[in-house]
C-alpha cells in the first residue's frame, strides 16, 4: 500500500479536507486515551479561514490514496512539525510515515538541525518508532479543559 501513497505540496483548496481530516482523527483515534469533553474542546475549528491560511502560510503536504486525501503535515520556519493527522480510515497504511518523510527531507533542505513536535498521547509512541525523544512532558489547555501531550524533538547530523 505504501506504494500508492502520494505526497503532495498542501494547495488551497485541500483546507475543507484537511479539517476533515483533523476532526475525525481526533474523534475517532485520539477519543482512546482522552475524555470525552478532553476531546470535544480540542476537535473544533472556529475559523476556517484562519484555518487555511495557516496551512498555507508554510510548507505544508497532503497524503493521498486513489486521489483522495488521506492525511496532512506541516512544518514552520523554527522546525516545528505542527500538524500531522490521518484520516481513521486510512490508519495502519504508511501513510504518517509517509508524510514524516517528506516533513524531515524539508527540514534538511532548510538546513534545519533539529524538528520538534507537540505529540498528543496517541502518537507519541509513532514519534518515538521514527527517532524522536520526549523532551518534557506538558499540559496544555483547550477550551477550558487540560490535555497531556509531550514535547519531542529529533536532532540530524550536519552535513558538509
Amino acid at each position: 500500500m505504501k506504494s500508492s501513497i502520494l505526497i503532495r505540496p498542501y494547495r488551497p483548496t485541500d483546507s475543507d479536507a484537511t479539517i476533515e481530516i483533523f476532526l475525525r482523527a481526533i474523534r475517532e483515534v485520539s477519543s482512546k486515551d482522552y475524555s470525552p469533553d478532553q476531546i470535544n474542546a480540542w476537535a473544533q475549528v472556529e475559523d476556517p479561514a484562519k484555518w487555511a491560511e495557516r496551512r498555507i502560510s508554510r510548507p505544508a503536504w497532503i497524503a493521498e490514496i486513489g486521489g483522495k486525501p488521506v492525511g496532512f503535515s506541516d512544518l514552520t520556519p523554527d522546525g516545528c512539525l505542527d500538524m500531522m493527522f490521518v484520516h481513521p480510515e486510512f490508519q495502519g497504511l504508511g501513510v504518517a510515515g509517509r508524510l514524516l518523510t517528506r516533513v524531515e527531507e524539508e527540514a534538511r533542505r532548510l538546513g534545519m538541525e533539529r524538528i520538534y513536535t507537540q505529540a498528543s498521547l496517541t502518537v507519541r509512541p509513532f514519534f518515538e518508532r521514527k527517532g524522536f525523544r520526549v523532551f518534557t512532558r506538558q499540559t496544555v489547555e483547550r477550551r477550558g479543559q487540560r490535555l497531556d501531550n509531550f514535547v519531542m524533538e529529533k536532532f540530524y547530523s550536519r552535513c558538509c
